[in-house]
């Protein structure tokens, strides 16, 4: 496997590590069952990533296990409003982000008619029991360390220069994984490797 690829199976596991262990409540959610869809959205959405800025994360999930911290616990607890901003000295960046992925979740639907999304896009939408794009998004980045949001953000430039839709790329990611079309995300990366390519929308897990 390539060394894109190492990196990614060694982030699904330390996140499914972390994921398994979130207990909301004190209990733990059916999706803490499938480590399969799990790593199925995960990945694609890794697999639109530089290897530069996979590399950043997966040391930020190191450092995090090393200190005792689950980064995946910290996400929903900001989710929540349960606890204060993770990295408020990235603030103005990470909304930079968030801005632009919301941009392309838009683009992707104004082109797309009948698609539809896991998630609502913007934080109005959110309501007891549904959580927008927008918010995860903004919870999540903010596990995540300075250095590793400058290079996604890095990653957003470079795919905006090149007229591609980070949103909808990985949503065919997923949506080639889960037909059949290919076995596994590993056989995805690939045949990407070989110039494959598509649209789509994914939601994070």
């Amino acid at each position: 496997m390539s060394w894109k690829g190492d990196l990614i199976e060694a982030i699904l596991e330390m996140e499914w590590e972390m994921f398994a262990s979130v207990r909301a409540g004190g209990e733990s959610a059916a999706c803490q069952e499938d480590p399969d869809n799990f790593r199925l959205v995960r990945a694609a959405n890794f697999l639109t990533w530089s290897e530069t800025t996979l590399a950043s994360y997966l040391n930020d999930l190191k450092l995090a296990r090393s200190k005792g911290r689950n980064l995946m616990t910290e996400k929903y607890a900001r989710m929540e409003g349960l606890i204060p901003p993770l990295n408020p000295d990235a603030a103005q960046l990470i909304e930079r982000i968030v801005r632009k992925e919301c941009l392309w979740a838009e683009d992707y639907l104004g082109k797309n008619p009948g698609a539809a999304l896991a998630r609502p896009i913007h934080s109005r939408d959110d309501a007891p029991g549904i959580t927008s794009a927008e918010t995860y998004s903004r919870a999540e980045l903010e596990t995540y360390s300075t250095q590793t949001l400058e290079y996604y953000y890095l990653d957003i430039l470079a795919m905006s220069s090149r007229g591609e839709n980070r949103v909808a790329i990985a949503a065919d990611h997923m949506r080639r994984i889960a037909s059949g079309e290919v076995t596994d995300w590993k056989e995805l990366l690939a045949s990407l490797k070989e110039g494959a390519s598509g649209a789509g929308f994914v939601a994070c897990t």
